[in-house]
């Protein structure tokens, strides 16, 4: 991986060819005040770069790279594939995607191609070319951002549907071996060809699903691992080749997306005013969507993020002022800036762009606020921004890469998620299918373990074999596998013997009750875990209110799921108490080798859920206890092995917490002694640091 700079990158979007005058010079010198060190271009105007067919402009862009290079400004040079100009939609409509067989998407927004037609890549690479043969060289340019924000649309065209075809058949073989694995004498569905396999539209059999959604993906991959090393043949050793991620696009899959690049970028976007308020005025069935609510949901955004690679990784997007729609207007309230790019920082994140620096004049995102309002003068916005520039002034070599700390770990599966959203296993409140199912099993422990004063580690199923049970357990004491539903035979084994080697192995609802194919498997459940957790079940309920669940001194309860558990060895800890579900118990443990299984039998509610945590990690890595609770605290290493503690105080409300040990304040310099307080200031953000002889 080509190395980046030893500082926090920190800056926004920077469109100066959308702006209704020449501002180049006032702009740059604006961004220079207020501590940017990084601005982003290029990636959303093909139309510009290509006016059209085979007619290139190539030099607009070059007054925007020198001006920054003369102040010290680097740049990240996008190619523009993602929105496609009018005349090559004009000239190939074919290349138009499909929202469903033989129905086109219609023109005017963006990435409404099938991005795998053969006359799309040519005029794709075309254009790229181009650019980075005029620009890829310049001294501003530090990487290359391939398309943005990939996956957002799961096209039906026909010649897709076809490879899809070729796909499988390379995959199965046969249509026998095919009709086997995917079980297809159900509803009479046996091919006797691969051509009777039906399109995508209506299918109503999970084993498709899951080949077809896995398929997409995969396309996706291709496509940013083809663009980047397009990139790569003009690049310098030192430029890096990314791509920006939307974590709730449908057709990617992250892990392996990633793998092509050199360092992730993700795009959180997250509501401020109250939406960044603890105690946490959310209620806990918000959908958490493009955009999250809530401190715990920010920064999971962050150790997603994080989980692509498991390293450390550059915020390409993030709110600069309102963002979505004109009818949603919630900008930051004094010092939010702050908290958001401080606990995105202390999580890895070594890069902080806004999108963007100006408010758009027209488009479809013309109330999307950037740095700076609609008339151009720098504001309230402007100055909190700039504040933070300082700040990563002063302390941006320290922070830069951290490797955040993590007393659970958590485990993630794409494919999952994609069977759940259209085969959930939970209710709306109205009774239809809930298709943020998976979430809503998940999304629960970690936010218990963050409001517990916990920190968590996001890792995708795959990663899981990245490293022996014997190491993962002694990394991760604490791993959590909940709502993991698509699991095969190697991943269970695997989870089994992670306990055998002394981790704690906490398994929640619905895990691993189907096989790689979404098959039901045809064991008791937990399937292949039976023995390790000491419990088994064939009987599972939903529940339309939540159950009280009696742990330890929690008042907490279970939500939205039953699992009907029986004992085999295995010591209960918790019970509903219930007419009919207190049969069951909700909370079980059993030692299992030097290890340990736990299995939660519901969702547990935000008291439950924290209990749960304190309970499973009575000592947190960081060493900060009882803190208040509007108060988190952030722990990492960075690379050069010192210790960085990012506190926070979420409330409007000024407070304090007891220092675990000597640490110092990491942009005023003030030493703060073991045991004394820590005074936090309205939304207020402390970096501090540890003496090189402290290394908890």
């Amino acid at each position: 991986m080509p190395a980046l700079p030893p500082h926090v990158l920190f800056g926004a979007a920077y469109y100066h060819e959308y702006q209704p005058h020449d501002r180049l010079k006032t702009d740059l010198d604006l961004m220079v005040e207020a501590g940017f060190t990084v601005i982003r271009v290029g990636e959303s105007v093909w139309s510009t770069w290509e006016p059209e067919n085979g007619r290139f402009d190539l030099d607009w862009v070059q007054p925007v790279l020198d001006g920054a290079h003369e102040r010290g400004i680097a740049v990240v040079l996008g190619t523009p594939t993602y929105a496609v100009p009018p005349w090559l939609s004009r000239q190939y409509p074919e290349i138009a995607a499909e929202h469903a067989t033989g129905q086109r998407l219609g023109w005017g927004a963006r990435q409404e191609v099938d991005f795998t037609h053969p006359a799309f890549r040519f005029h794709a690479e075309r254009v790229s070319r181009e650019i980075l043969a005029r620009h890829a060289a310049h001294a501003a340019v530090i990487g290359f951002q391939v398309d943005n924000e990939p996956g957002l649309r799961l096209p039906h065209n026909h010649g897709l549907f076809q490879r899809f075809v070729d796909h499988l058949r390379q995959r199965y073989g046969t249509v026998e071996a095919l009709n086997r694995e995917w079980g297809l004498v159900y509803w009479s569905h046996r091919l006797s060809t691969w051509a009777d396999l039906w399109t995508p539209d209506h299918n109503a059999q999970p084993q498709y699903d899951v080949a077809w959604r896995a398929f997409q993906a995969r396309q996706t991959t291709e496509f940013v691992a083809w663009q980047a090393e397009i990139v790569r043949e003009y690049a310098r050793d030192d430029q890096f080749v990314t791509t920006c991620i939307s974590y709730q696009h449908p057709a990617f899959d992250d892990d392996e997306l990633t793998d092509a690049l050199d360092v992730t970028a993700g795009n959180p976007y997250y509501d401020m005013q109250d939406g960044l308020a603890l105690p946490d005025p959310t209620p806990d069935d918000h959908e958490q969507v493009w955009k999250t609510t809530g401190v715990w949901a920010l920064f999971q955004s962050a150790d997603r993020i994080f989980s692509s690679r498991q390293e450390p990784f550059l915020v390409t997007e993030t709110n600069a002022q309102a963002i979505s729609s004109p009818w949603d207007n919630k900008p930051g309230y004094d010092g939010q800036w702050r908290q958001a790019a401080w606990a995105l920082v202390a999580r890895g994140a070594r890069m902080v762009e806004y999108w963007h620096w100006h408010t758009l004049h027209f488009g479809a995102e013309t109330h999307w606020g950037g740095v700076l309002p609609h008339s151009g003068r720098p504001g309230r916005v402007y100055a909190e921004i700039a504040r933070l520039g300082a700040e990563f002034r002063t302390a941006g070599d320290l922070v830069a890469g951290i490797e955040p700390d993590a007393d659970v770990a958590l485990v993630f599966s794409m494919p999952t998620k994609w069977l759940m959203q259209k085969y959930p296993p939970l209710a709306t409140p109205a009774g239809g299918p809930d298709p943020a199912a998976y979430h809503r099993i998940l999304n629960p422990f970690y936010r218990g373990v963050l409001e517990a004063g916990r920190q968590c580690r996001v890792l995708h199923a795959r990663q899981l074999h990245d490293s022996p049970p014997e190491a993962a357990a002694r990394r991760h004491p604490v791993l959590i596998a909940a709502g993991l539903y698509l699991a095969d035979d190697a991943t269970l084994d695997w989870l089994a013997a992670y306990a055998h080697a002394g981790g704690h192995l906490v398994l929640g609802p619905r895990t691993g009750y189907a096989d790689h194919e979404a098959r039901a498997r045809p064991e008791p459940a937990p399937p292949r875990l039976v023995e390790a957790a000491g419990v088994h079940y064939d009987e599972f309920s939903n529940l339309s209110t939540p159950l009280p669940v009696r742990f330890l001194d929690s008042s907490g309860g279970g939500t939205l799921w039953v699992e009907g558990l029986s004992t085999v060895d295995a010591e209960v800890l918790a019970t509903y108490d219930h007419p009919h579900f207190g049969r069951w118990p909700a909370i079980t443990t059993r030692a299992h080798g030097a290890g340990r299984v736990t299995y939660v039998g519901t969702v547990p509610d935000r008291p439950l859920a924290r209990a749960l945590a304190a309970w499973l990690v009575p000592t947190p890595v960081s060493g900060w206890s009882d803190l208040p609770e509007s108060v988190t605290a952030s722990t990492g290493t960075s690379p050069d092995g010192r210790r960085v503690h990012v506190v926070h105080n979420w409330s409007a409300t000024p407070t304090s917490a007891v220092v675990p040990h000597d640490l110092t304040d990491a942009l005023s310099g003030e030493v703060v002694a073991a045991q004394q307080p820590l005074h936090l200031g309205a939304r207020d953000v402390r970096v501090l640091k540890a003496p090189p002889h402290i290394h908890p």
